[in-house]
């Protein structure tokens, strides 16, 4: 058996994360809690997820991550913050390029401590476009770190133009490697039904489920289009008309609702939180877990028909994953180690 291959294609922030009592109102000026930088980005957090979820103990992991993305060249947050983090949850660095012509990405986090730890983004792609604008050059780079039958997880922070060719590629038939596609933040132009065409695991949270329900709008009845589908209504759309073979949506507190291709279909429900911190990275704890155990799954070869017996559990600990992290401050440092849950 092959062992389990997982390269992360997306972005890498710095986060800049505000801990305030309530959000200011406009105008406002509040005096916040306290200031925190931290290594991010979706695309970096999940790389950080699977290589954790990796770790069966402290000194065994048991898959190969990869990290390919862009940073501003001399970026000293890149060198003693993203970078260090990465590779000490085994997560190879080899694949990010560092650009001289931007600044790495970055994100200003708001956390509202007084709603629960809801937070509010805001996101400065930097080398997360004017370095992942290059198709090519990025599957170049996959070839590279000789990625065969594994497993490609994208997001939605890098290039639209980027992200549908990669997954047209990753998607075609011929390709030996499976997507896992996270639409993260969701294109404002949405993502076309062609380009779903094939995808192994499109893992979406509420919002973005209804987000991409324009993906599938002109299958919908006119009652349909009305409302705001379920997900066991929603997800045989994609199955059916995108040949997706398995859904994911994460429903926060209430859980995660799973569908396959082959019918089957259900809910896990979420692990017990004492008390929720910080929700960032909470996704992406989620999407990295998953993905992982999908990975594992992959390397033996067998059907992908054969991942229904295991796709609950695969949910049930993805889930216990996330609310680890909730528990806890900041995106990648707050991503717990599998042998830690």
């Amino acid at each position: 058996m092959a062992p389990p291959q997982i390269c992360v294609i997306g972005s890498l922030n710095i986060d800049f994360v505000t801990y305030t009592p309530r959000c200011p109102d406009a105008g406002e000026t509040l005096t916040a809690n306290s200031l925190a930088i931290s290594a991010g980005g979706k695309g970096a957090n999940q790389a950080v997820a699977c290589g954790r979820a990796s770790f069966v103990s402290k000194d065994n992991q048991d898959a190969s991550v990869y990290m390919i993305g862009a940073v501003g060249a001399c970026d000293p947050y890149y060198s003693a913050l993203l970078r260090p983090t990465l590779e000490g949850s085994g997560v190879s660095t080899t694949g990010i390029q560092e650009k001289t012509d931007s600044q790495t990405g970055s994100a200003t986090i708001i956390v509202d401590e007084g709603a629960g730890g809801e937070n509010r983004i805001l996101f400065v792609p930097g080398a997360n476009y004017s370095g992942m604008d290059n198709v090519d050059a990025v599957l170049a780079t996959t070839r590279n770190i000789h990625l065969e039958q594994g497993v490609v997880v994208m997001q939605g922070e890098i290039p639209r133009s980027t992200t549908l060719e990669l997954m047209k590629h990753f998607n075609d038939p011929s390709c030996p490697s499976h997507l896992v596609f996270n639409p993260a933040p969701v294109f404002t132009e949405g993502i076309p039904l062609a380009a779903l065409a094939g995808t192994s695991v499109l893992a979406m949270n509420e919002t973005e489920a209804v987000l991409m329900t324009q993906a599938v709008k002109e299958h919908l009845t006119p009652a349909q289009q009305e409302q705001d589908l379920k997900p066991e209504e929603l997800a045989p759309l994609f199955h059916k008309h995108a040949q997706v073979q398995i859904v994911l949506i994460t429903l926060g507190a209430k859980g995660a609702f799973y569908s396959t291709a082959t019918g089957k279909q259900g809910f896990a429900p979420s692990a017990a939180v004492e008390k929720v911190v910080d929700t960032t990275a909470a996704g992406d704890t989620f999407v990295g877990y998953f993905a992982t155990a999908f990975a594992k799954f992959v390397a033996t070869g067998a059907p992908l028909a054969e991942f229904d017996a295991q796709i609950e559990t695969a949910v049930r600990k993805a889930n216990v994953a996330a609310a680890g992290c909730v528990q806890r401050k900041g995106a990648m440092q707050s991503i717990p180690f599998a042998y830690e849950i």
